[in-house]
């Protein structure tokens, strides 16, 4: 498993402060995510900070999680940047939260058609599978994605 690099840290000054992924982002997530063969993990803190109902973790966080493990599988596996054009949920178990509670959230490509990328994902929690989400990305050229998202390209760490 490698830990792929941020291709947006340097780019505050153009307005970086993603709530998921953002390491400056006072109120976010700071999400960081590995390579794992053809999925993208993450391994994320659910603290009490994010949760919906009494030590549970909110839907709509368990959402933005998917969502962003999306947005990065298309940085990372397709080399350019996206926008969600879908997104559905299923929960299936609640997500806990608190000190030390740990998730687990994974992604991959189920397919690609021109440039449509149809993503799926999870989030498990002492591997049981909570919830499921399946995504479509609008997937950019990578010319857009230069010109008016500053990608420059999404590397693991060697």
């Amino acid at each position: 498993m490698k830990k792929i690099k941020n291709p947006y840290i340097g780019l505050e000054e153009q307005g970086y402060n993603c709530f998921a992924c953002s390491p400056q982002n006072p109120c976010g997530l700071k999400m960081e995510f590995y390579e794992d063969g053809d999925d993208l993990v993450c391994f994320w803190n659910a603290s009490d900070n994010y949760q919906g109902w009494l030590k549970t973790l909110h839907g709509g966080i368990q959402a933005t999680l998917m969502d962003e493990i999306g947005g990065w599988i298309v940085n990372r596996k397709l080399q350019t940047s996206g926008m969600t054009v879908s997104l559905e949920m299923k929960y299936r178990n609640p997500v806990p939260t608190g000190d030390g509670v740990q998730v687990e959230i994974r992604g991959r490509i189920k397919e690609v058609r021109r440039n449509l990328a149809l993503i799926e994902a999870t989030v498990s929690h002492e591997g049981k599978v909570c919830s499921r989400c399946e995504m479509t990305y609008f997937c950019f050229s990578q010319e857009k994605a230069r010109s008016d998202f500053f990608f420059s390209g999404c590397e693991t760490e060697d």
